[in-house]
């Protein structure tokens, strides 16, 4: 029997100590074996120990672009904080078809070994077995195999500057944040998967089961629930695209799930459900009317355990979300179009669902599956709080240079007044206002509500214009709702104080 002191240890080991592989050979052999089929063609898969370091990375691309020359573009769209050039492969079979648009991303946290080398995998798999090479007839796709260079090469979640790249997808801080995201932008997908890896054994489970328990999913599927992405892209995305993958890691007995991420609520532990929030890819992508999801396997802290399954899993999901999109390219395009034309209200707070439900776990003394009662709070259950009417444009101050410049590289297309105007707009007013001391990724929370007046005013020349006829409309109401998690004002990107009156105003008319 694994004794208390034992488990404790694993707990702390993954969390503080993160070389030291939590789990045993036994639970290894029993519920996670490898997938041995997967070849040994990649850099990290050709050797024994380590894992991809940069200048492998730049060698297997080129050698991807020198054996398959008319299907392989590769650019470097800039560098990481520590000058690292960083990789944006196209690939497509040239002919006169239609295609669809799909974006893979993987190594956005540094320490999410297996998703570079799943997302490089993929990339060999779709160039070189015939099984594959057929799905690129009818595919564009784009990928960032190693987002976040500087954290992978030290096995570091964060970038250099120590910022989450995936906290910080509507503030854009980071340099490389500006870089994915503005390349994310130019490309302009339908479809788009970004792939992680998650901490199966963490502390707070410690105190779950009567010894401790981990996370048994190879696969966990995040999708968003945030209620400013269409219905209808909410839908297709989960029905067809996040059904259909599941069913064929079932098949190939890959347990998967609904994301799960715990929290602590009046000091409970409660598991988060999916994902609401514009801060990180899975929703920022969905904002944009993409079919998006983010694809976390269960590796963090693994090293090379089960590594041919994690990849494997990637393999799996990926390839799934191209055969799909190809089986249903014409519904799929018009799904995305009905989306974008979508008229409704914007939701600027939403709560979660709270309830109680059966969860799976991995019993760490009996080295079995057990089913734990939890209490989820559900955002693909989410219900409105705080309701706007959806306006025609947004106006911001000339003055506000660095908003207008984070609007173009999340895809915001932008016009200027051309002469002094007078409008009548809704102006927010600051009535109450909390700006947090401590900061979180870098920044000083603030969080604020207004009251909203119609005023006639006129505007100089020079004013920026945000019209809401336009593609990624959802994700500009996002940032620009004062109110909204992950505003510009929330995040304190843009300052301001009690009884402020906000650069941003809304046209209604």
């Amino acid at each position: 029997m694994i004794k208390l002191g034992h488990i404790l240890l694993l707990f702390i080991s993954a969390s503080v100590f993160g070389q030291l592989n939590p789990q045993t050979k036994s639970v290894t052999k029993k519920i996670f074996p490898d997938f041995e089929e997967v070849k040994n063609v990649t850099p990290a898969l050709k050797k024994e120990k380590g894992f991809t370091t940069d200048e492998e990375l730049y060698a297997f691309l080129e050698g991807l672009a020198k054996n398959h020359p008319n299907k392989v573009q590769i650019s470097y769209i800039g560098e990481s904080q520590k000058g690292k050039k960083i990789p944006f492969v196209k690939m497509t079979n040239p002919n006169q078809k239609e295609k669809i648009k799909v974006f893979f991303q993987g190594g956005l946290h540094g320490n999410e070994l297996a998703s570079t080398e799943g997302v490089l995998y993929v990339m060999h798999q779709l160039l070189n077995d015939k099984n594959y090479t057929h799905l690129l007839d009818d595919i564009d796709l784009a990928v960032i195999p190693m987002a976040n260079i500087d954290g992978y090469l030290k096995e570091s979640r964060y970038a250099a500057n120590g910022l989450d790249l995936n906290r910080d997808q509507t503030k854009l801080m980071a340099k490389e944040s500006v870089i994915l995201k503005q390349a994310f932008s130019n490309f302009n997908p339908e479809v788009a998967l970004d792939f992680h890896e998650y901490t199966a054994y963490r502390r707070d489970f410690s105190k779950l089961g009567n010894f401790g328990v981990a996370n048994i999913f190879d696969v966990m599927f995040l999708y968003s629930g945030n209620l400013n992405v269409p219905k209808n892209l909410r839908e297709f995305t989960e029905k067809l695209f996040v059904k259909n993958a599941s069913d064929l890691l079932n098949e190939n007995k890959l347990r998967n799930h609904p994301y799960i991420s715990t929290t602590k609520y009046r000091g409970d532990i409660h598991f988060n459900q999916g994902s609401i929030s514009a801060r990180s890819s899975a929703t920022n992508y969905a904002l944009t009317n993409t079919i998006s999801s983010l694809v976390e396997i269960r590796g963090v802290n693994l090293g090379r355990t089960s590594f041919k399954r994690r990849i494997q899993s990637i393999f799996l999901v990926a390839t799934s979300y191209l055969k799909t999109a190809i089986a249903h390219k014409k519904e799929l395009k018009e799904v995305i179009q009905k989306a974008i034309y979508d008229e409704k209200e914007i939701v600027v707070t939403s709560k979660r669902k709270v309830y109680t439900s059966k969860l799976q776990m991995l019993d760490l003394d009996t080295e079995k599956i057990i089913e734990l009662e939890v209490t989820k709070r559900d955002a693909w259950l989410s219900s409105a709080v705080l309701i706007r009417p959806t306006p025609k444009a947004y106006l911001i101050d000339a003055s506000q240079k660095e908003i207008i410049e984070k609007l173009k590289t999340l895809g915001a297309k932008i016009k200027v007044l051309e002469e002094d105007k007078k409008i009548e707009v809704e102006i927010y007013k600051i009535i109450e206002y909390k700006r947090n001391s401590k900061k979180y990724e870098q920044m000083n929370l603030q969080k604020v509500k207004t009251e909203i007046h119609k005023q006639q005013k006129v505007f100089a020349k020079g004013t920026f214009m945000v019209s809401l006829n336009q593609k990624n409309a959802n994700l500009i109401v996002e940032v620009l709702e004062p109110e909204a998690p992950n505003s510009f004002v929330s995040f304190g990107v843009l300052p301001t104080e009690k009884d402020a009156i906000l650069p941003i105003y809304r046209i209604l008319k």
